[in-house]
């Protein structure tokens, strides 16, 4: 027997286009009619891109036309355009699907990848510190629940999440960086065990209950891929654009597009493309394109959007992470590493201004 509760059960095979949620979790479903054999659903939108409903429409027809029994599908739109970020606070050039600011917080850039391994938390803790090192005031949200790595590379493992008056966390300050990670709440072997709904509170939480004063540049380090987490930020603020990393192998280049794609899909603006690990280069000055050449710098051309840096694959960059003093400290007269990163916030800055 046909009933609301299998309509929205088999709505949930419907993907957001370029998320990996669904538009039931997504709360896009207003409401379910069943008459004899017909279904009719309401879905509410916000968005400007004609792209999104007709790819819903079409998916959403087709899995309940695969139905048995069902008759004629109708699918019913609500769409309005996503409001404009509020004035005076993050996300002023942003548009995405989180319109509010933090208060205190001019500029707020997500950094992101398709996939994991690719150096995505060092390019953001050296972005960071990178943008600090130019007189801005920054702060670092590590967003990757279940892998954060931010308080070993900010050399402040082991320290405590504190509260204050107002029941708000106070980030951990490290090298003039205001940081806040699970790493702080959880020991070096215990794992993060967290589901979607409570990754998501853990996530606004990180986000709207912390205590991050004024700040220039809230830098957000995004886990890999396009889930739970991704949504939950895009959602509860307005992004003034995103940093994608990649490598140039192809393989990471797959997954970069999905995370760019999603960025388009809700009209967070793309800074531009961060080719790491481009090349390694010997004592000797050779240089050994270990991951192959060229991959970020074609796709960044590809999509019309800068290539905002070529980091080197370096031993020392490593080391600097492990040992808690992001590279992007160093004297960039003597590292060019350094120097690479403090190259990438100029361009950053540049973009979204502060």
């Amino acid at each position: 027997m046909m009933t609301e509760d299998l309509i929205r059960e088999k709505l949930k095979e419907v993907k957001y286009p370029g998320f990996s949620r669904d538009i039931v979790s997504f709360g896009l479903l207003q409401k379910i009619w069943i008459e004899g054999d017909d279904v009719t659903v309401k879905l509410s939108l916000a968005t400007r891109d004609p792209q999104i409903p007709d790819q819903i429409n079409r998916d959403t027809r087709a899995v309940l036309e695969a139905i048995d029994g069902v008759g004629n599908v109708h699918v019913e739109f609500d769409i309005k355009d996503p409001p404009e970020p509020v004035a005076g606070g993050g996300g002023q050039q942003g548009g995405g699907l989180g319109t509010s600011s933090i208060p205190g917080i001019k500029k707020i850039i997500a950094v992101a990848s398709g996939k994991g391994g690719v150096g995505k938390s060092t390019v953001a803790a050296n972005l960071a510190v990178a943008l600090a090192q130019g007189g801005a005031k920054v702060g670092l949200c590590d967003c990757d629940l279940y892998g954060p790595s931010m308080a070993l590379m900010f050399g402040s493992k082991g320290e405590q999440l504190m509260a204050n008056e107002q029941n708000e966390i106070l980030p951990i300050e490290a090298h003039g960086i205001k940081v806040i990670s699970m790493g702080f709440m959880l020991g070096d072997d215990a794992p993060a065990i967290v589901r979607g709904p409570l990754a998501t509170r853990y996530t606004q939480q990180f986000l709207r209950q912390c205590a991050w004063g004024e700040l220039d540049y809230l830098v957000l380090d995004l886990p890999p891929g396009t889930g739970d987490i991704q949504l939950t930020i895009v959602q509860t603020v307005a992004l003034d654009g995103a940093v994608v990393v990649t490598t140039p192998q192809e393989v990471a280049l797959i997954d970069a597009r999905k995370a760019v794609a999603m960025f388009q899909k809700v009209n967070v603006p793309i800074l531009g493309i961060i080719e790491n690990m481009a090349w390694f280069e010997c004592e000797h000055g050779t240089r050994y394109p270990i991951f192959g050449e060229g991959g970020g710098k074609a796709e960044a051309e590809r999509l019309g959007v800068p290539l905002l840096g070529q980091i080197p694959l370096d031993i020392a960059t490593r080391d600097r992470a492990d040992q808690g003093r992001p590279v992007a400290l160093d004297d960039p007269s003597g590292n060019a590493i350094s120097a690479a990163f403090r190259g990438v916030a100029k361009q950053v800055s540049e973009v979204v201004g502060a």
